[in-house]
């Protein structure tokens, strides 16, 4: 066992945290795919922002798998659970990330769980079930797709650059987001809404899109994305340039040449206002 893997407590059962995230994380990637695209029960809770019956579902599933393996470690997920840490470490999970393209029939959205200790990020999977598609990573790591290594991608202007952005539930910061796009058009190659935050940050860590950002993010969307993009030898802050944390609310994702040009031309712009 390496030191990375002793970052983290082994389980109740003796097993290492990234070996049971895996096995809690795909056990949810099964619930979420036998319910789409089936019928399922849809509330609203905001503009633009719902739940579904599948979300409880899974995070109940969730969180019984790192109960019984991690009894000491809080909880945190979206929806509904929260569980005050015992000692060092929390969970911080979405059970559905995407939900409206879940809800819709869109096949874009994912689940997330990463393991925090203090402000540091030690673990984190990003898990796409619908193309079986595993991004992980663990602090000093390395980042990784189905085992595979993936890094950040290596254009050096936003002139050379696709974009990913999401829209989010804040009506005025979506607006200066379209408003900065708009600005930088066309000084770039193509722009996507991906509809999944946690996906936009997975996609940027392997390079898929060369930039991400978003404007209103709480832990669940993005402390897994973190710690992919940073083992992925990206550059991530908030949408001001300080260090990002995974309470942040805002984030700009990228590799190291792509993040500081867009930090340069999108300067004074509002959206980047704090």
């Amino acid at each position: 066992m390496t030191e990375l893997r002793d970052q983290a407590p082994r389980s109740h059962g003796g097993l290492a945290a990234m070996d049971v995230a895996t096995r809690a994380i795909r056990e949810a990637g099964r619930t979420v795919m036998e319910h789409f695209p089936r019928e399922k029960t849809v509330r609203v809770k905001g503009r633009g922002n719902i739940v579904t019956s599948v979300d409880y579902m899974v995070e109940a599933g969730l969180a019984d798998v790192l109960r019984k393996e991690f009894p000491g470690f809080g909880i945190m997920s979206e929806e509904s659970v929260k569980e005050a840490s015992k000692g060092e470490y929390t969970w911080i999970t979405d059970p559905v990330d995407g939900t409206r393209n879940y809800a819709s029939g869109i096949p874009h959205f994912c689940i997330t769980l990463a393991l925090v200790r203090g402000q540091d990020v030690v673990l984190g999977l990003t898990y796409d079930p619908l193309r079986d598609e595993m991004f992980h990573a663990e602090k000093g790591g390395g980042a990784f797709l189905n085992g595979a290594p993936i890094h950040v991608s290596p254009q050096r202007t936003v002139q050379d650059s696709i974009l990913g952005m999401d829209m989010g539930y804040n009506d005025g910061r979506a607006r200066q987001a379209l408003e900065m796009v708009t600005d930088l058009w066309p000084g770039m190659q193509s722009l996507r809404i991906m509809g999944s935050a946690a996906l936009g940050l997975a996609y940027a860590a392997a390079g898929r899109v060369d930039i991400y950002f978003h404007h209103h993010l709480y832990p669940w969307d993005i402390a897994s994305g973190i710690l992919l993009l940073q083992e992925a030898g990206g550059k991530v802050t908030d949408h001001t340039g300080q260090p990002i944390r995974w309470d942040s609310q805002t984030v700009v994702a990228s590799c190291p040449a792509v993040h500081d040009d867009f930090m340069q031309r999108t300067a004074g712009l509002p959206w980047r206002i704090p």
